[in-house]
């Protein structure tokens, strides 16, 4: 488990540089506390402060957002500008799924209570759903509707992309299910290019959630949903709206 610290210590030390990661005023914010502050003091001082964790050897940090109780977001160390970088397409490169989903456990201590996987999230908004230059991906409680949605209509999400039945906080989604985030040639960005004609000539207006799932024959894995952003539906590609920041409450 990642070292957390406290919500409001790490609130003054990013005051500065932020009003909230995702509604910050300058666009490097994140960059700036990853590149500048995190990375430079676990090095040299050995903290990862005012980060939750460093981890230079797989290249990323964990990052307690101030929005939220349970919200992290694991950001990289290496520049990558968000989901419609080329670099992550590229052949052997790190997609940061699996990193992320196991600093869930920094969720769970933050929840204060055991979280199924299926009640935990990963989510990365499009290029329009965005306001920060640097790829993040957020870590936290999906929303209670959303999870019993994928519920009632499990039987209907395959190994491919298809049309989720309903909308989802109000826009479309599309859907499937995923055995592992880790295997080679499996990881949702690569799948989200290979599988929807829309995705790779345009990645920029892609968004992705990830959720725990259990399947009918009683294995475990993942639910991806996708959406796109659409300024005629005012879809702005942000699969965040998915997510739950009051984890708690519920």
């Amino acid at each position: 488990m990642h070292p957390v610290m406290p919500i409001f210590t790490l609130a003054l030390l990013l005051g500065a540089a932020a009003a909230g990661p995702a509604r910050a005023a300058d666009p490097n914010a994140l960059w700036t506390i990853t590149h500048d502050r995190c990375v430079p003091n676990a090095a040299r001082l050995r903290t990862p402060l005012p980060c939750a964790s460093v981890d230079m050897a797989h290249g990323y940090v964990i990052l307690k957002d101030i929005r939220g109780a349970t919200q992290f977001l694991l950001i990289p160390t290496a520049r990558v500008s968000g989901i419609e970088d080329p670099a992550l397409l590229a052949p052997f490169a790190r997609t940061y799924w699996q990193d992320a989903w196991d600093a869930r456990n920094d969720v769970i201590a933050m929840a204060g209570r055991m979280l199924d996987p299926s009640e935990l999230s990963l989510a990365i908004n499009s290029k329009y759903g965005r306001t920060q230059n640097q790829l993040h991906i957020h870590i936290d409680c999906i929303a209670p509707a959303v999870r019993a949605a994928l519920r009632a209509h499990a039987g209907a999400i395959g190994e491919q992309w298809s049309s989720f039945p309903e909308k989802l906080a109000g826009h479309a989604y599309h859907v499937r299910s995923l055995r592992v985030l880790n295997r080679p040639g499996a990881d949702p960005f690569r799948l989200l290019a290979e599988g929807l004609p829309a995705a790779r000539a345009d990645m920029a207006s892609e968004s992705l959630l990830v959720t725990g799932a259990a399947f009918a024959d009683h294995t475990t894995g993942f639910y991806l949903l996708e959406t796109r952003a659409n300024p005629a539906t005012g879809n702005h590609g942000a699969a965040e709206e998915l997510q739950d920041h009051n984890c708690p409450a519920y």
